[in-house]
């Protein structure tokens, strides 16, 4: 997983694992060949807001700093932050849900997970992990990198570089989770995913026809994310998969805690 896109084995849905290339200036940051369908661009996706009051304006802070890119329209849309939903953190169909909760010490910080139709995406969750984060051992600007990486693993992209190395984006994965922010290298990346075709139907904010037990399946505990796929050199990330047949997957993408 480092600066290509991932692409998993035909035995799970047919996507492989893309070597990583070294010059990161050369380099594509797409989490693979799928996307959100849509049938133009500027398309508009709506993040449910489930996350407490503390973390309100670092989600308002991470939806402007996405919306300013020009193939997207991020906007937030709703609030559901009740203990119970926080903890659940249940996908919405056609949008993305952004959680925080004291998910345990259970080695992660943060993670997105994606629901996969065939090569788009349907439904995606962002979360932030307070049994950690909402310590003093991390700041605002830990967290803002955290939940700016987490929704952006959910347009679609992965990380730039996995080698540590800070490359001013929440898309690197600086040791010290210091940049907060997207870079220009991520907005021309979005351009790559989602300026180069449209799709004759979309996924966002429209109700495919999913089965039930895909798009409700329970994936918060890690015995629940399926078959580990990639795992960054340093171990310090990794992507799992859970394969439900018929082109159905789901996509965790965990940041591990130091």
């Amino acid at each position: 997983m480092r600066t290509r896109a991932l692409r998993f084995v035909a035995a799970l849905a047919s996507i492989t694992v893309l070597a990583a290339i070294p010059l990161v200036a050369e380099a594509t940051n797409a989490w693979g060949t799928y996307h959100w369908a849509r049938t133009a661009n500027p398309f508009t996706i709506g993040v449910v807001d489930s996350m407490t009051a503390n973390w309100d304006g670092k989600l308002n802070i991470a939806i402007a700093d996405w919306d300013a890119s020009s193939v997207m329209n991020v906007v937030r849309t709703g609030s559901d932050d009740s203990s119970k939903t926080r903890k659940r953190c249940a996908a919405v169909t056609g949008m993305v849900r952004a959680c925080n909760a004291a998910y345990g010490n259970n080695g992660w910080l943060g993670l997105a997970q994606i629901w996969l139709n065939g090569g788009h995406i349907v439904q995606g969750v962002a979360k932030m992990n307070d049994s950690y984060l909402a310590s003093s051992s991390y700041t605002d600007t830990n967290r803002q990198h955290v939940i700016c990486q987490e929704l952006g693993h959910d347009w679609g992209l992965d990380h730039q570089s996995t080698t540590g190395a800070d490359l001013n984006t929440c898309m690197d994965y600086s040791n010290a989770l210091d940049n907060p922010k997207p870079n220009q290298h991520d907005y021309d990346e979005l351009v790559t995913i989602y300026g180069g075709h449209f799709d004759s139907s979309t996924t966002i904010a429209s109700l495919p026809t999913i089965p039930a037990g895909f798009a409700n399946a329970d994936v918060n505990a890690q015995a629940n994310w399926g078959t580990k796929v990639s795992e960054s050199a340093d171990k310090r990330s990794a992507v799992f998969a859970r394969n439900f047949g018929g082109g159905l997957t789901i996509l965790t993408h965990v940041t591990w805690a130091p």
